[in-house]
């Protein structure tokens, strides 16, 4: 079979390639040789009835710009339609301003998919610091997420931001703490982010990939490739980090044995306490919180659910007991939170609202002033309490506001 294909330049020639001719194609690095039959002629472009007859009809031409056009048109009304639906940001005077960067909130009630970005709001909560979302999906310098702004210094890395934090602003979770209670908070923390947040990245990114994959907050009209082409560039960034770390030369029966250790030990740290140092919140209660609510919540039906919900029962409630009291406008299914049938209904599960500068003082007061008239909290099935005789199922909304203003004196 014998073709002609040409190639012009601004020079005065076009290139014919003919039979018997071969050149490397150069995609993605290939040194391939591709293979061609013909043979090279150049044709002076004095004779523009010659080229057009060597470059093909004008059928060909008109095609091409069609496609052309057609792909351009559908890459602007993409664009155009990312940019109507992002919502207008809150202007936000940057001095003395928190700006925390962070993924988008997932097509879930959850906050984030990243145990990182939750752990860093959640902590920000917690220490009842204003502070500024910002979902535009840049990385920081040291191509991390999240990261923090504040007075035009930039932190990245949880650990850092929470140091910096404190520094600057004098808050602290841990000032209650002995010295070997902090050594043991940071042991706790290090085993659940060094280790138990790949057995739980494995399970949403690798096991549960489709699962996860309906989670991502991707609109538009190629969203569904979008969030296709996203969730397996994540899962395939996930097994190879993990292999680096060691963790993912195991099987899976072997991840999730790993996984199961990890919650069974963090369980029977907790026991009966209302937190993981005590009967007041720590550092630690931010980043375990974090790495246990995908299990609490992401994961429909997953071996870390079942674990959670069933024997290690104290890891939910506890797990419970943080979302009501910093998250009020997490909304979940009363099913994944109640563990008989003794509920009248459920509350639909909706997508959390961005609150745009937030302060967890003034969400508590609109929240248990809303709450307090509309609905009683369901008797627990078998209570256990905490030294202060409260039960472990009491969101503590209205029990330890002021442990939350002494952080700051």
């Amino acid at each position: 079979m014998y073709w002609r294909v040409g190639f012009a330049w601004t020079a005065s020639c076009v290139v014919d390639l003919g039979q018997n001719q071969s050149f490397s194609s150069g995609l993605l690095g290939s040194d391939e040789q591709l293979s061609f039959y013909g043979y090279i002629i150049a044709h002076p472009l004095q004779d523009y009835g010659g080229i057009m007859s060597a470059l093909g009809s004008d059928s060909w031409w008109r095609k091409t710009l069609y496609l052309t056009g057609g792909a351009l048109l559908a890459a602007a009304a993409y664009l155009l339609h990312e940019l109507l639906a992002i919502r207008k940001e809150e202007e936000l005077d940057s001095k003395d301003a928190i700006i925390l960067h962070q993924f988008s909130r997932p097509k879930t009630g959850a906050p984030s998919l990243s145990p990182f970005c939750l752990k860093m709001e959640t902590y920000l909560r917690m220490v009842d610091l204003p502070y500024q979302n910002y979902f535009d999906g840049k990385l920081s310098s040291q191509g991390k997420m999240p990261w923090i702004e504040y007075n035009q210094e930039q932190v990245c890395g949880t650990e850092f931001i929470i140091d910096f934090l404190e520094e600057r602003l004098g808050v602290s979770l841990n000032k209650s703490l002995t010295l070997q209670e902090k050594a043991m908070s940071r042991a706790i923390t290090k085993m659940v982010e060094e280790h138990f947040y790949w057995t739980i990245a494995y399970c949403q990114w690798v096991d549960n990939l489709e699962e996860t994959r309906k989670m991502l907050s991707v609109s538009g009209p190629l969203s569904d490739l979008l969030k296709w082409i996203l969730s397996h560039l994540t899962g395939g960034i996930i097994k190879r980090e993990m292999y680096g770390h060691g963790i993912g030369r195991f099987s899976k029966e072997e991840v999730y044995a790993l996984m199961e250790k990890d919650m069974r030990t963090l369980a029977t740290l907790l026991g009966d306490k209302k937190y993981l140092m005590g009967s007041k919140l720590s550092t630690v209660d931010a980043a375990v919180f974090s790495h246990l609510a995908p299990a609490m919540w992401m994961l429909p039906g997953s071996r870390p659910e079942q674990l959670i919900k069933g024997e290690l029962i104290n890891l939910a409630m506890y797990c419970e007991r943080i979302r009501r009291r910093f998250w009020p406008e997490w909304f979940v299914d009363l099913e994944d939170v109640c563990y008989n049938d003794t509920t009248d209904g459920s509350i639909s599960p909706s997508k959390l609202p961005d609150l745009g500068l937030y302060s967890r003082t003034d969400t508590f007061q609109d929240t248990h002033t809303h709450t307090s008239h509309n609905q009683t909290p369901p008797d627990p099935p078998s209570p256990g309490s905490d030294p202060t005789g409260h039960s472990l199922y009491d969101s503590d909304m209205d029990t330890e506001c002021s442990e939350i203003d002494q952080l700051k004196c």
